[in-house]
């Protein structure tokens, strides 16, 4: 996994943050905190959801979100998140 730029990733958050909130604390129970979450796991799930490998409740909401994400663009948001 690449390393992320944490500066560049708080850029790309914008339509993240919808559900999960600014700094990734989600104001709403049903979408999952992303701040302080382990970096390589968010990049994980992001190119899972992206790939059409990670199914279940958000799919639907998750797979059009990741699927024009750059690798780049998955270890940036990733290292923002990981550092909230």
């Amino acid at each position: 996994m690449a390393a992320g730029d944490a500066a560049a990733g708080a850029q790309k958050v914008a339509v993240c943050a919808a559900c999960h909130g600014a700094n990734g604390t989600s104001a709403v129970n049903i979408y999952p905190n992303l701040a302080g979450q382990w970096a390589p796991y968010l990049e994980s799930a992001l190119k899972a959801y992206r790939a059409g490998e990670r199914t279940g409740g958000m799919t639907a909401m998750m797979a059009p979100q990741a699927a024009n994400l750059s690798d780049e663009d998955i270890a940036d948001i990733a290292a923002f998140y990981s550092e909230q």
